[in-house]
């Protein structure tokens, strides 16, 4: 993508990527050939959103665009672990959970460049108890060898939301309610997605999952941008 493309064509760009990647999963099963348009514009999205987010200025501050770069990478690696078939890469799942509880560190990091952690409890609290809701009703579908991954993957992902949205509410400017949408956003797929494999079929999950993904990626990778703001400059020169 070119440095001079305006943000907007970018985001279209992006949509347009996702709703190839989208309708790819969706039709993989009974239209020959379209699982090769998800294999080609699933990796090729998160990548668009790394480049939305690397070209976005004025950065917030180094730390953060840094993080956020990083955690979209590995975002990147977790896409192409759970798209390869499990005949090819019997243990993609598994690794792409590892990925993602990278990026959620990364992401993690980010929100805390400009902002304490564990700022607001009662959002970590609240997080925790549906997490801890969630792990009770999924538990008896999840593997034993994966009880333990899946355990510290919630842990992480739900630090990282609350944290956003401790983070949100705190600064109150635009960027940070962009990345608080987007943490509230990656539960929300990774719940669909969480209960789609260990619990029960749900209609029409790839659109559902990847749909609140990419939004997810898509609204962090924007809030990498400053937004004008009374509170933009109070903590914010850490480089």
């Amino acid at each position: 993508m070119s440095a001079a493309m305006p943000v907007t064509m970018r985001s279209v760009l992006i949509v347009l990527f996702a709703v190839l990647a989208i309708a790819g999963a969706e039709l993989g099963s009974s239209m020959e050939g379209a699982q090769f348009l998800h294999y080609a514009f699933k990796p090729l999205t998160t990548l668009s959103i790394f480049f939305l987010a690397w070209r976005a200025q004025p950065a917030i501050n180094a730390r953060y665009r840094q993080a956020i770069l990083v955690g979209i990478l590995f975002s990147l690696l977790g896409d192409i672990f759970l798209m390869l078939p499990i005949s090819l890469l019997p243990q993609g799942f598994l690794l792409g959970l590892l990925s993602f509880l990278f990026a959620h560190l990364c992401f993690l990091r980010a929100l805390c460049s400009d902002t304490s952690f564990f700022a607001k409890p009662l959002v970590f609290a609240a997080l925790a108890a549906l997490g801890a809701a969630h792990l009770f009703v999924l538990w008896p579908g999840l593997p034993p060898a994966m009880r333990m991954p899946v355990v510290a993957y919630v842990c992480l992902l739900l630090a990282m939301c609350a944290q956003a949205i401790s983070r949100g509410i705190s600064l109150r400017t635009v960027d940070s309610r962009l990345a608080m949408s987007g943490g509230i956003c990656f539960m929300l797929s990774d719940t669909i997605l969480a209960y789609n494999k260990f619990y029960t079929p749900i209609p029409h999950s790839p659109l559902l999952i990847l749909g609140s993904y990419y939004l997810a990626l898509w609204l962090i990778a924007r809030s990498v941008q400053a937004s004008p703001s009374a509170h933009q400059n109070q903590g914010r020169d850490h480089a």
